[in-house]
């Protein structure tokens, strides 16, 4: 499978007249995409490989263009071959907000252009112009059974019960069921600092270039700001994060502001599972275990949330699972890969 892709990458650069620039590999993300820095003595360019049927390029485009249209700034797309899944795409640099904050960038002069974005974006008329799938709750809770799927393997070093896993649905259901409808709009849905880049001498929302958005939805508005402040990959003040989630309310002055807060807080409720068992994943299936060192992170992220009443069904079975225990120092991924009858 390697060797037919790099056959097909070589013919690609070729037809876009890109075969003689450098090629370096860049490091890769959670995903099956990779990518590679392209260069010569005029140009620098990256060229995205994103294998079918596991991604999906055409979507990307698509959702790239229109952003585009909404006057965000995803990147440049100057070749592309969908039925291959290979582009060549504008080059950000190396500046992702991840980088400047671990160089000690002010974190309000990052945040605070992210949180106007989003501004921006959930005012825009046409955020929803595109045809793509709705984030519906029946979305919402097959995500959540990732934690039930893969994380509490994890932590019990055994798969969970049917009995439980049912327990655990039903308590999810019980929560969104009673949610009113939410402000929706274009999600993003991995808006975060590892996917948001500084683009020199661009102002507005052009100065924030986006990353990883094929995955976007139309949904609830809260979500994107929860992936924001509520960052599994690093820790934010919650000082810092209640001022930038003020500057957002601040500049949204029709917000149902009672509407908001409580799909908030079931929204990163809801995120948090996800992404403990994305991580748990990662680890167990892609054998990718650089993401266990963030499951205690997210799990006090998680446990944070669940002191709001509506979230009351998820409290009572996480305590009756899982209790005050913490992320084990030793994870046997040997025996859980066995256990769940993976290799």
């Amino acid at each position: 499978m390697s060797f037919h892709r790099d056959i097909l990458r070589q013919q690609f650069l070729k037809d876009a007249n890109a075969e003689k620039m450098h090629l370096d590999p860049m490091h890769q993300d959670a995903s099956f995409r990779r990518y590679f820095r392209l260069s010569d003595e005029r140009h620098r360019r990256l060229l995205m490989d994103a294998p079918p049927p596991q991604e999906d390029l055409g979507k990307w485009i698509e959702i790239a263009s229109h952003l585009t249209a909404i006057d965000l700034r995803p990147p440049k797309v100057f070749n592309a071959d969908q039925v291959n899944g290979f582009a060549l795409i504008e080059d950000f640099g190396d500046n992702t907000f991840t980088k400047l904050l671990n160089d000690n960038e002010d974190p309000e002069g990052l945040y605070g252009p992210a949180i106007d974005l989003l501004v921006h974006l959930h005012k825009h008329q046409n955020a929803v112009a595109i045809d793509i799938p709705p984030y519906d709750l029946q979305t919402l809770m097959t995500e959540a059974n990732l934690l039930t799927d893969w994380f509490l393997p994890v932590l019990n070093d055994q798969a969970l019960s049917s009995i439980l896993k049912g327990q655990y649905t039903n308590a999810w259901s019980a929560i969104l069921s009673q949610l009113p409808s939410p402000a929706v709009s274009l999600v993003l849905r991995d808006f975060h600092v590892d996917n948001l880049m500084l683009i020199p001498g661009d102002t507005s929302n052009h100065q924030i270039g986006l990353l990883d958005f094929q995955d976007a939805r139309i949904g609830p508005i809260a979500y994107d700001i929860v992936s924001l402040l509520e960052d599994a990959r690093r820790d934010i003040a919650e000082p810092f994060a209640s001022k930038m989630l003020e500057r957002y309310t601040d500049a949204m002055p029709l917000l149902d502001m009672q509407n908001f807060k409580l799909w908030y807080c079931v929204l990163a409720a809801q995120r948090h599972c996800k992404v403990l068992g994305i991580f748990s994943r990662l680890a167990i299936r892609d054998h990718k275990t650089q993401y266990l060192s963030h499951l205690t992170r997210v799990l006090r992220l998680l446990q944070k949330n669940l002191e709001f009443p509506v979230l009351a069904p998820l409290k009572e079975w996480l305590d009756q699972v899982i209790g005050d225990r913490g992320i084990p120092v030793e994870i046997d991924l040997v025996r859980i890969r066995a256990t769940l009858e993976i290799s």
